[in-house]
């Protein structure tokens, strides 16, 4: 459910109230933000991410339209490109938070394998006809439901994550918002009133389908993306994870601490008491019950639930040599899902909070060349 840099006026994804990516900019730091589909697949968000990026028309596959219904090319998405001189000479580093980790993953997945239907007819696109290795440095996930969030499971009226969004929407105003989903066909009226166009978006026929985030954010469809979206050689990875959920004794459930943000603090506690299933029956255990009011802890370090094993995870040590392929934990904190990323928090807490980015930025900036 994020949005892009003008989209809710002065109110940043990325600070809230503040400005992460001014304040690093100001650092001496190149970066920009991107805006993919807030509730789109990790394979849609990542085919829009490659094309902001480094511009172009938006095509998202031949197979892939063909399977979902899509509209390969939609009109509209066609970029000038944030980056264009992106290649395996001048690779990026990706940061994403929540669902963003997942499809940057994602995205690298799609660069280096070359899309070809049952005939082995190659896709025609320079993303997915190609293999284009050495383009992404490194990838740090934030909060982010690696192996799926419980509360997709256990909230089954449709959009699981809206909550949250509509009442940022009712504060900062609507008017700048879409749900990117032209290549469903779904567009918003130029008169359209906010009311009307959500409703019209709960009731769309892609919550029925598996090319959708709750699918992808849900345990069974995270596992089958760690499945096939395993960790590449050749990227440095890093994860932090994010809480703000206490146990209670007495019941062995997890309650919101009283500094988790108060719209999210009944999906907290509803994740710090109920199991989501697998396909194969299997629920999770108790060690899913702390959260941070969207994502399970357990789920944000990496992935671990693909069917050929988890990536390679381990906690961060300053003074140890880096490898890629592996992710790097850089800590626990508590923070609910929304702070981390600077939204309902003072002053003070976002100058810890902008320390913590600076530090990230100047350890990417060590990585080998």
């Amino acid at each position: 459910m994020g949005w892009g840099r003008e989209e809710m006026g002065s109110y940043r994804y990325w600070g809230g109230k503040y400005d992460i990516e001014q304040i690093l900019k100001d650092e001496g730091f190149e970066i920009y933000t991107a805006s993919v589909g807030p509730v789109s697949s990790n394979w849609d968000r990542a085919v829009e991410l490659f094309y902001q990026i480094k511009g172009g028309q938006v095509d998202y596959g031949k197979i892939h339209s063909n399977k979902y219904g899509l509209i390969q090319k939609p009109e509209g998405k066609k970029y000038k490109g944030l980056y264009p001189s992106w290649n395996q000479d001048n690779p990026i580093h990706l940061i994403g938070h929540s669902m963003g980790g997942q499809t940057v993953r994602m995205l690298d997945y799609l660069l280096r394998t070359s899309i070809a239907d049952s005939s082995q007819e190659v896709e025609k696109s320079e993303l997915l006809g190609m293999t284009n290795n050495g383009w992404i440095k490194s990838i740090t996930s934030i909060s982010t439901p690696h192996n799926g969030t419980t509360l997709t499971d256990i909230m089954t009226t449709g959009i699981p994550f809206l909550q949250d969004f509509i009442a940022l929407a009712a504060v900062v105003g609507n008017s700048f918002y879409n749900f990117d989903l032209e290549q469903w066909g779904f567009n918003r009226g130029e008169e359209e009133r906010w009311g009307d166009y959500f409703s019209r978006m709960k009731t769309h026929p892609a919550w029925r389908t598996k090319n959708i985030v709750a699918w992808d954010a849900s345990i069974e469809g995270a596992r089958e993306m760690n499945t096939f979206c395993t960790a590449n050689q050749n990227i440095y990875y890093f994860s932090y994870a994010t809480s703000n959920t206490i146990l209670d004794f007495s019941s062995g459930r997890h309650v919101p601490d009283k500094s988790m943000s108060f719209i999210i603090r009944a999906n907290a506690r509803l994740m710090g008491m109920k199991k989501a299933y697998f396909a194969d029956g299997s629920p999770t255990d108790s060690t899913w019950f702390e959260n941070d009011g969207i994502v399970n802890k357990q789920s944000m370090y990496g992935p671990t639930t693909g069917t050929n094993g988890p990536d390679p995870i381990t906690d961060y040590r300053g003074n140890d040599l880096l490898i890629p392929g592996q992710w790097y934990v850089m800590g626990d904190y508590k923070s609910d899902h929304r702070k981390f990323v600077g939204h309902s928090i003072n002053q003070v807490k976002f100058d810890s909070l902008k320390t913590i980015y600076s530090n990230h930025f100047s350890l990417l900036w060590t990585l080998p060349k």
